[in-house]
């Protein structure tokens, strides 16, 4: 799955650790996400988009 974490992330000047630590998962699992390696969970999903005030939708992109 495709996903905007990393710009997201650039944009906020946030590192991977302090994503993790705004979100409690590991660093990483922020990786994992940003590499395409993982898939989040839905609550961790929700998390995320919260978190960047965006909707899920904005942020991760099915490849299909």
């Amino acid at each position: 799955m495709k996903n905007r974490l990393k710009v997201l992330r650039a944009e906020r000047d946030w590192s991977q650790a302090d994503l993790a630590e705004k979100l409690q998962v590991s660093r990483q699992t922020i990786n994992a996400l940003e590499t395409g390696k993982y898939d989040p969970s839905l609550p961790l999903a929700f998390k995320i988009a919260r978190l960047f005030e965006q909707p899920i939708e904005a942020i991760f992109q099915d490849e299909a």
